[in-house]
């Protein structure tokens, strides 16, 4: 195995072939779906985790909360592959609705993730001191503006590293968006592989670059939860 060959071949088009250009288009496009699907998710995830954890006193909250049960028992129930074919060639082409690849990816991975956030914001809601909402009340706060501006906070707190190992499965979740055209990470570097007719060292530095986002993003976690640590050592 001569790898300088091998690596030689990679670099030609990785650089003299523009190969680069569809590495960037995929970097671009796993960012704009990771994030987006975080930031999706959070928002998604919170409503449901809210509707859960309050008390169902009235029966539009009980309705809400029997709703939100059941799109997290979709979402967790079924492949975010199967997800991203039911919503790309079976929704859209019902609804007459046009939208491109990526920005379906968008959709389906914030809506996947909300399930999962949901489970997580709920334990996280609960790890919250009960008197931290007996204190918000008995100062004229209403249940709902209590539970956004005191508890939530603080359970963001506390689940913080468990957001991060979501936005990392999110980043090595992008991968699958080839099934419905999209460009990512693993697309760029695959049609590297099959244009070189050369797969050890396209894959090889894929696998680089996935590890560094991982690093990257686990080191900005520690240092949100260092930064929170000491804001509230100061309080």
């Amino acid at each position: 195995m001569n790898f300088g060959k091998k690596f030689e071949v990679f670099w030609n088009f990785f650089i003299h072939k523009d190969g680069y250009k569809t590495v960037l288009t995929g970097l671009e496009n796993t960012a704009i779906i990771a994030v987006s699907g975080l930031l999706i998710g959070i928002f998604i995830g919170t409503i449901i985790a809210a509707l859960n954890v309050i008390p169902k006193n009235n029966p539009v909250i009980k309705l809400l909360d029997k709703i939100g049960r059941l799109y997290v028992g979709l979402f967790r129930g079924t492949p975010i592959v199967v997800q991203l074919l039911i919503f790309y060639y079976v929704l859209l082409p019902l609804l007459d609705v046009n939208l491109n690849s990526v920005g379906v990816a968008v959709v389906v991975f914030g809506m996947n993730s909300g399930a999962y956030i949901s489970e997580i914001m709920r334990a996280g809601i609960l790890s919250v001191d009960p008197g931290q909402m007996e204190g918000g009340r008995s100062v004229g706060l209403s249940y709902g503006t209590t539970m956004m501006k005191i508890v939530i906070p603080q359970a963001v707190k506390n689940i913080l590293p468990t957001l991060g190992n979501e936005f990392i499965a999110l980043i090595k979740e992008t991968a699958v968006v080839s099934f419905i055209g999209a460009t990512d990470i693993c697309v760029a570097f695959s049609r590297i592989a099959s244009n070189s007719y050369e797969y050890m060292v396209p894959y090889l530095v894929m696998a680089v670059i996935y590890i560094v986002l991982v690093v990257i993003i686990s080191q900005l976690v520690k240092l949100m939860e260092r930064s929170l640590r000491k804001s509230d050592k100061s309080l």
